[in-house]
């Protein structure tokens, strides 16, 4: 029987070295159970037991952290698994300028969330967590309005403030905001390691894609405040998700991350085969979960294994799992590494 805890394979895998199986997890939201610490902690711990996940990424609601500076959401109103937004505290880029600095300790928000990851940690004492951190110009698009994916307008906002506006009549503003919640996540990643997180799954969601920022303008509007980020949380493992298609992961090459996950099958993108440093995270079509195809799934993952047999990986789904899935789907999935 082999001596290795879920800590060691994690930590070891996340260092660039090899564990005696490769490990798996799976996330998913669950839009009715996301709006209180209690809540969330409850079914995360209830949903990693269930299919006894190699280590957790913590899936808080999408719009937590932009909730810190006041935007207000419907939470009985769903699209997907965003709730509909019913305010933003920056009606026109030129207010960017009143964003300040929150603490953690004084912020609502991030109170609730360092609770939850302190009952997850009771709940699971040996299980590796992290935090789901979106990163600095994916927080400032949903404040202002914006969907950090290529499209103009998160659920319930018709008129946000437009990227034109943002980045280029009011760049200087832009940027003051950025640094302003840089140093706000910063904050609040240091206080995760004190609440029993792992370090982060951090999410440059949709950001890096051609289609919304040319490559000197995410250089420009998002390195920098990554680093910062980043570099808060260098006490635990980080992966890095660059989402959705045109991802680019080869461009966080030199971040100071340990693991990477990408849409191995979105257009635009490499698959596992990509010259990248940091461990691979993935290599299963997120939405084959949404038609609960168990033989694709199960083939993606064998493939995905045999191919990275003999380099640090670690298998996962390439994307949250669709709100659709069967247990028999996530239960296929999970055994995979223990055939």
């Amino acid at each position: 029987m082999s001596n290795w805890s879920k800590q060691d394979r994690f930590r070891a895998l996340l260092s660039g070295e090899r564990a005696d199986r490769p490990i798996v997890s799976g996330w998913r939201h669950f839009i009715d159970k996301e709006q209180t610490a209690e809540d969330l902690a409850a079914t995360t711990i209830s949903f990693t037991k269930q299919y006894d996940w190699d280590w957790v990424k913590i899936n808080p609601r999408a719009t937590y952290l932009a909730e810190a500076w006041g935007n207000q959401y419907d939470f009985a109103d769903y699209q997907t698994v965003f709730p509909r937004q019913k305010t933003t505290v920056i009606p026109a880029a030129e207010n960017l300028w009143e964003l300040e600095v929150k603490k953690a300790a004084d912020t609502a928000v991030f109170q609730e969330h360092l609770e939850a990851v302190k009952q997850i940690r009771l709940g699971l004492p040996d299980t590796p967590l992290i935090q789901t951190i979106f990163s600095p110009l994916t927080v400032l698009l949903f404040i202002v309005g914006r969907s950090a994916y290529v499209t103009k307008t998160v659920f319930g906002i018709e008129q946000p403030v437009t990227l034109e506006s943002l980045f280029k009549e009011h760049r200087a503003a832009a940027h003051h905001a950025l640094h302003v919640i840089s140093l706000t996540l910063a904050d609040y990643v240091k206080e995760l390691q004190h609440a029993g997180s792992d370090g982060l799954f951090y999410a440059v969601t949709g950001t890096a894609h051609p289609g919304l920022f040319d490559e000197a303008m995410f250089d420009e509007l998002s390195r920098p405040y990554d680093s910062i980020v980043l570099e808060a949380a260098s006490y635990g493992k980080n992966i890095l998700h660059t989402c959705g298609a045109y991802s680019q992961p080869e461009k966080f090459n030199d971040y100071r991350i340990d693991g990477i996950s990408w849409d191995t099958v979105a257009e635009g993108n490499p698959g596992l085969g990509a010259n990248l440093k940091a461990t691979k995270v993935g290599g299963v079509d997120h939405g084959l979960f949404a038609v609960n195809d168990i033989p694709q799934i199960r083939q993606q993952a064998k493939d995905a294994l045999t191919l990275m047999k003999d380099q640090p990986f670690i298998l996962s789904p390439n994307c949250a799992i669709p709100l659709n899935v069967t247990d028999e789907a996530l239960v296929q999935f999970k055994n995979i590494v223990l055939e």
